[in-house]
């Protein structure tokens, strides 16, 4: 990979399309020599160094912010902290959600040794399908759906913890997921990879002083999956 896609860029900051499987920084548990990193390879593409404003998860595509310089990453990282910044991601979770909006309040712990936090997840149910395919023994069909999701605290993994808490697994997720969906996807589909996208940010811009929406269309391998399904992703008015 030699270059990230660019969505939007100013004098103070630079959004990208991160790829998934591409990490966003370095990190000491990421022993694969041939790992990629947004940091790096951006650095490399811009010439200069940048400021990672927030992370997604590897296998998570979309959106990726990073300042400038120094000045640019502390006057927006308040924003961060706080509810200044809305992140919005389309996703394929097994089943028919309960509420075509609805709110997952339920508390997450960092691991094992810390304390639980309070974690807030609200979604908005897009469309719902079923396949006349089997992806268990219990039914003869497979229902899914589309999903808006807004992440209303930053805690790790916190869309995908939460969706798994309601049973309602994000497809292709190894580590939360449901390994028997993963399963079917990959032996009906050939889909090996996760159906999570960071799709939509807003903040409020700190120098420019005015509200800055950054977009990211979802990848191919998202756009082939909905059609699969039956979505054409265009229709909807997410």
């Amino acid at each position: 990979m030699d270059e990230l896609p660019v969505l939007y860029e100013d004098d103070h900051y630079l959004a990208v399309h991160k790829p998934v499987g591409v990490l966003v920084h370095k990190t000491p548990l990421e022993r694969d020599p041939a790992a990629k990193f947004a940091v790096q390879i951006l650095r490399k593409q811009v010439g200069y160094k940048v400021y990672p404003l927030h992370r997604i998860d590897r296998p998570t595509s979309g959106i990726l912010l990073f300042a400038k310089n120094q000045l640019a990453a502390s006057a927006l990282q308040p924003q961060f902290a706080g509810t200044g910044i809305k992140k919005y991601y389309l996703s394929i979770v097994r089943g028919y959600l309960p509420e075509a909006h609805g709110l997952i309040d339920h508390p997450l712990a960092k691991d094992l040794v810390h304390e639980l936090q309070p974690a807030v997840t609200e979604y908005w149910r897009l469309s719902e399908t079923e396949i006349p395919y089997a992806s268990s023994n219990r039914y003869a069909t497979s229902r899914y759906a589309l999903v808006k999701v807004y992440p209303h605290t930053g805690r790790m993994h916190q869309i995908r913890r939460h969706f798994a808490h309601i049973r309602h697994y994000v497809i292709g997720d190894r580590t939360h997921g449901d390994n028997k969906q993963n399963r079917f996807f990959e032996r009906h589909f050939n889909m090996h990879l996760m159906l999570l996208h960071a799709w939509k940010m807003e903040f409020s811009h700190p120098f420019l002083l005015k509200d800055i929406k950054i977009t990211a269309r979802p990848p191919e391998h998202f756009e082939e999956m909905a059609s699969k399904l039956g979505w054409k992703l265009t229709n909807f008015n997410y």
